[in-house]
């Protein structure tokens, strides 16, 4: 195994371990370096140098062929037992910025994103606020709601903030083969007819009137969802399908273990493949992943939304 890290002007030769965690479901993807405690010494000379906002790279893999696993900054760096830690974000580190108080009206998320956030945004998703109050906030927060209410897949790829349906926007294509590249699994398999959900959204606008949508069917587990600053009919009715998307299909649900190779991150095709049960092979959105490598060994842990 080798790896390639980078943070500020220095190259990182020893890593005691190092975790990164990615996800379409999370406004953030993070990194842990902790750094060897025999290099306590050196690692403390070094931290002065060092600072929130510091520029991160880290790639992995075996000999030469190293994939870039995470690139971000810095947000803190402790020193613990005599080892040093530094924790990192992706580009959402610069949304932790206060923005100025203002009341949007009519407005849909991709303009208002926009705007309080002063990047580059992909968006694909049609939501529309009738009032929308910045108040005391950064744009961290700003973000945090409108996902919250939304119920949308909101993420940085590079230094470009997403805004997608579930499952809308899908990556390039792996293959986990049971017998093969599969070192351990969490998964259960369950059918439509276990999954039934009645999603319930309950618009609520500025003046206190109120819109309720429903999607899905009675008879199974409810699920109620207050939207604030939103009467909008058609917006209302994309998040509750939105939450019915991620929550009703036939197919595995859960997570697979592997090593850094194959690749895969949040938003890959990942076909699974049993040949004890090769009616169940099929390809899953792979929602997030968590990647460890230290002197045990790297792994790669993937867990899947509903079956494509």
């Amino acid at each position: 195994m080798e790896h390639d890290i980078r943070i500020g002007g220095y190259r990182i030769g020893a890593v005691a371990e190092v975790k990164i965690r990615k996800s379409v479901e999370r406004l953030c993807d993070v990194a842990t370096i902790v750094l060897p405690g025999r290099y306590a010494g050196a690692v403390l000379d070094v931290e002065n140098s060092l600072k929130a906002g510091d520029k991160v790279m880290v790639k992995l893999g075996y000999g030469q062929k190293l994939k870039e696993e995470f690139a971000g900054y810095v947000k803190a760096i402790r020193s613990d037992d005599g080892t040093c830690t530094i924790e990192c974000e992706d580009e959402l580190w610069k949304m932790r910025k206060d923005v100025p108080d203002k009341v949007y009206k009519n407005i849909d998320c991709e303009k208002l994103l926009k705007e309080v956030c002063g990047c580059e945004v992909n968006c694909d998703y049609s939501f529309k606020y009738d009032t929308f109050t910045v108040k005391s906030a950064t744009a961290y927060d700003v973000l945090k709601k409108v996902q919250d209410e939304t119920k949308a897949n909101i993420y940085f790829k590079g230094d470009t903030l997403h805004i997608h349906p579930q499952y809308k926007e899908v990556g390039d294509r792996v293959v986990y083969d049971f017998g093969v590249n599969v070192e351990g699994s969490n998964l259960k398999w369950r059918s439509v007819d276990e999954r039934s959900f009645l999603i319930e959204v309950e618009g609520i606008g500025k003046d206190g009137k109120r819109i309720i949508v429903t999607e899905g069917r009675t008879g199974g587990d409810k699920r109620s969802v207050k939207v604030y600053g939103v009467t909008d009919k058609e917006s209302l009715k994309a998040c509750a399908k939105e939450e019915l998307t991620r929550m009703v299909y036939t197919g595995y649900e859960g997570s697979i273990d592997g090593w850094l190779t194959p690749y895969c991150e949040p938003t890959y095709k990942v076909r699974l493949k049993d040949e004890e049960h090769p009616d169940r092979d099929g390809d899953y959105y792979c929602v997030s992943t968590e990647v460890e490598f230290s002197e045990s060994g790297g792994k790669r842990k993937i867990t899947i939304g509903k079956k494509l």
